[in-house]
């Protein structure tokens, strides 16, 4: 197991260079109170390592993906359990789980597919927020 993941802390990985993901982490920093999350980049060094420690692709995955130890949640999985995590109004969410996961991934895929062309997306994967609080919070 990598030492990223060595911590008791769910990482989130995301596409670093697609705007509807950096916007979505930008959502989830200041909501994440107890700054249970880390995040990095799908293609970041440390992303791949964890990807490649858990038996997902590292070069191919356009999705969103939450390691929680040894567990891993990609798509709309991943989606739910982070608003789970996150609780409060966004635990709402938990009971979506029980949709079959065909059609929650395929309302994922379909956003998804159209992501770049909707947000844009950027020449390089996103630096982290100035703060320095946050900025602990991205695995390099």
């Amino acid at each position: 197991m990598s030492d990223a993941t060595s911590g008791d802390n769910p990482v989130i990985l995301f596409d670093g260079v697609c705007n509807l993901c950096n916007g979505f982490v930008q959502f989830l920093l200041p909501r994440d109170t107890d700054g249970i999350f880390r995040f990095a980049s799908l293609q970041s060094d440390v992303g791949k390592e964890l990807l490649a420690d858990h038996g997902l692709p590292t070069d191919e995955l356009e999705s969103i993906v939450l390691i929680e130890g040894d567990d891993w949640y990609v798509k709309s999985g991943a989606v739910i359990r982070i608003a789970q995590l996150l609780g409060g109004v966004y635990g709402l969410l938990g009971p979506c789980r029980f949709l079959p996961r065909a059609i929650r991934d395929r309302a994922y895929d379909f956003v998804a597919a159209r992501r770049y062309r909707w947000f844009g997306e950027k020449d390089q994967c996103a630096m982290p927020p100035a703060d320095v609080d946050v900025n602990a919070r991205f695995l390099e």
